[in-house]
């Protein structure tokens, strides 16, 4: 959810009105997500999926990592900019729900060029020699901090990152947290904040997103 959604829900909708249109795969996708998901919130939505889109289509990525599938709306906006011969890979754990991400992903005009793994992403990190010239990480908040440490190796010189959820509804500002997952993002903002390897501005976007670019 969105900090406008809960506080301030006319410019919520002034946001959306103001953006650029949502495909009706994606409109589909999010009412499915809606109607089939006990926590349906974890959808990238209307505005953060056309952040995602944008920047990908900027970038023209030949390689993508996105941790976190859900059901595959960050994934299909993603891949969008990916140049021709490109890729991306889209890691989650949850097989209850894999079917839903997989249907989209044959609708879309991506499936030849998506990648869906049902695998930990530690463990992925930890056995690929690939490259990636765009990272989205939206999953297992608690282990932010060390997908990061893991990402890094897998990142050059442009390679742009991005971490979502990175404000955490404001619990971001407790000085003492006793929940895991906000003391993993604190740490998480806290280790890029202090990594001269990158340059990186946190958008106030839906919960925060932590942007990224490899220098």
């Amino acid at each position: 959810m969105s900090f406008f959604e809960e506080k301030n829900p006319e410019m919520d909708r002034y946001l959306e009105t103001h953006a650029s249109r949502e495909p009706e795969i994606l409109k589909k996708l999010r009412r499915e997500t809606y109607q089939k998901t006990t926590q349906p919130h974890m959808i990238s939505g209307y505005q953060q999926g056309r952040l995602l889109t944008i920047i990908s289509s900027m970038i023209k990525p030949e390689n993508i990592l996105e941790i976190g599938t859900f059901t595959g709306y960050a994934t299909l906006c993603l891949a969008t900019g990916l140049s021709e011969n490109g890729k991306i890979t889209t890691l989650d754990v949850n097989e209850d729900l894999a079917y839903l991400p997989k249907k989209y992903f044959e609708e879309s005009g991506y499936s030849s060029q998506i990648d869906f793994k049902l695998q930990d992403a530690k463990e992925f990190l930890k056995e690929t020699d690939e490259f990636f010239d765009l990272v989205f990480i939206d999953a297992d908040k608690e282990n932010y901090a060390e997908y990061f440490r893991l990402i890094k190796p897998h990142t050059k010189s442009g390679s742009v990152v991005m971490f979502d959820n990175v404000l955490w509804y404001g619990k971001v500002l407790e000085e003492n947290p006793k929940q895991k997952s906000t003391q993993a993002i604190k740490e998480l903002n806290d280790l890029i904040a202090a990594d001269d390897d990158f340059e990186n501005l946190i958008l106030p976007l839906r919960d925060g997103v932590n942007f990224l670019r490899r220098k």
